[in-house]
């Protein structure tokens, strides 16, 4: 038997379009103005993002065509691989056939850049000269300032003050492209001010970082905000993972009857999950789609489905999600990516509509998984990856127990070289799990705003 099963896609089989599933999915509630309690529309977004992107996160056109310069630039790392876990597979004894698209290979080490480019290239086009933007782990802030450097934009990140400690090689690999990393919340901003007064010990959010970004953006005609999940065109724009997926299946032969992502914003799973979704959606094959959440920031699991603002300062649209309360301050876990305190409107509408189910798994177990995949599989993950991958191995034991030969897809969304700290607490028993206050969290939940309900 071969250890290892690798099926590769041609540069001419990059996508021409991205898929948007809000074509497929009915009733979507629209983003609303807090305002004036109306709908969003493109002139409303326009002073932060390009017009040609915020027509996309408006839009219900089932495929947008990806321009070619961009097309260009994905060709360095896309197609990405999808791989037969095999030795994994006689590891676990299960008869399941498990499989994992691997988005580590791009230059910054996972998934973002597949937006990162989309949105540098549009905003580059506008004639913008800066963008800000906010991450927890650092992925999304490399892959933004990646691109930044490749089109000769400015690149401002205000990374989650945890985060910012955590993975100081993060930030050293934002610099290294040109940009400017700031640990949030800072002095710099209005929002991060009145913040650090209420608690100067404030370990931060992505929903304070996201605040100090936008304000940034707001107050600069010269800058635009650029986000890295939650957001439609974000979703849209990581559909490449999934449509690659379906042509490499049908290159093994085979259609995975469980997709697993990990969720903290959503671009991940969505960007996965949704082109198996849409073929469901339009009379293909059922799949079940499950989404890993952290324990510690367990938005789809323990969240309410409500309209609420996509930062802590409230400077966004209203948009309804699955959220913890947009003042919600999770624990400091190390998978910094997933401390969000609400859910893309897509994934929230699709669990909605049980397209998806979801599971929250203890970082602990999400480790160990990790590590289990790495000596079977070679690549040590990101610690947002080990959510799907602890996920995937329960399935694969569910299957084992069952006596079912299923097809398991995970999505692999980076690789873990700049969060060996995490592993390394982990292996010396110092990581410990962490809960969630039910009193912080009811809260949070009762500063939601006044359209919350609607």
């Amino acid at each position: 038997m071969t250890e290892q099963i690798k099926y590769l896609l041609d540069e001419k089989d990059i996508p021409t379009t991205w898929y948007n599933i809000a074509a497929d999915l009915p009733d979507l509630a629209p983003l609303m103005h807090p305002g004036t309690g109306a709908p969003i529309t493109v002139d409303d977004l326009v002073p932060i993002m390009p017009e040609a992107v915020a027509r996309q996160e408006l839009s219900r056109e089932r495929e947008i065509e990806i321009p070619e310069p961009v097309r260009q630039i994905y060709a360095q790392w896309r197609p990405s691989p999808l791989f037969r876990a095999r030795r994994l597979e006689r590891l676990l004894d299960t008869p399941a056939r498990i499989y994992y698209k691997y988005e580590g290979g791009s230059p910054a080490g996972s998934h973002k850049p597949n937006t990162a480019i989309a949105q540098a290239f549009y905003n580059h086009e506008a004639r913008i000269r800066k963008l800000a933007t906010e991450t927890g782990a650092g992925q999304w802030g490399s892959s933004l300032s990646l691109a930044g450097a490749l089109f000769g934009l400015q690149v401002q990140v205000y990374m989650v003050m945890v985060s910012f400690h955590q993975k100081p090689y993060r930030r050293l690999l934002m610099e290294t492209y040109g940009a400017r990393c700031v640990a949030s919340p800072s002095l710099e901003t209005a929002a991060g001010r009145a913040i650090l007064a209420a608690d100067p010990e404030c370990t931060g959010s992505l929903g304070i970082a996201t605040s100090e970004a936008l304000e940034v953006a707001m107050n600069d005609p010269e800058t635009n905000y650029a986000g890295g999940s939650v957001l439609n065109h974000v979703l849209l724009h990581q559909s490449v993972i999934g449509q690659e997926a379906l042509a490499q299946f049908a290159m093994a032969q085979d259609y995975p009857d469980v997709v697993v992502g990990c969720a903290g914003g959503g671009s991940n799973l969505g960007g996965l999950t949704f082109p198996f979704l849409g073929e469901k959606l339009r009379g293909g094959r059922d799949v079940r789609v499950v989404a890993a959440e952290p324990a510690a920031c367990p938005t789809l699991t323990r969240g309410k489905l409500a309209y609420d603002f996509g930062d802590t300062a409230g400077l966004t649209p209203l948009l309804r999600m699955h959220t913890l309360g947009h003042s919600f301050v999770p624990p400091s876990f190390h998978a910094g990516g997933l401390r969000y305190h609400g859910m893309a409107p897509l994934v929230s509408a699709a669990l909605d509509a049980n397209l998806l189910e979801a599971v929250a798994v203890e970082q602990s177990r999400c480790f160990a998984a990790g590590i289990q995949f790495a000596r079977a599989e070679g690549i040590v993950p990101a610690p947002e990856s080990t959510h799907a991958i602890s996920v995937a191995v329960q399935e694969a034991l569910r299957c084992k127990e069952e006596g079912r030969s299923e097809a398991i897809l995970f999505g692999l969304s980076g690789h873990g070289h700049f969060d060996l700290s995490a592993y390394e607490a982990h292996l010396g028993g110092a990581l410990r799990d962490e809960g969630v206050d039910q009193t912080r969290l009811d809260a949070a939940l009762a500063q939601l705003p006044a359209l919350a309900d609607a």
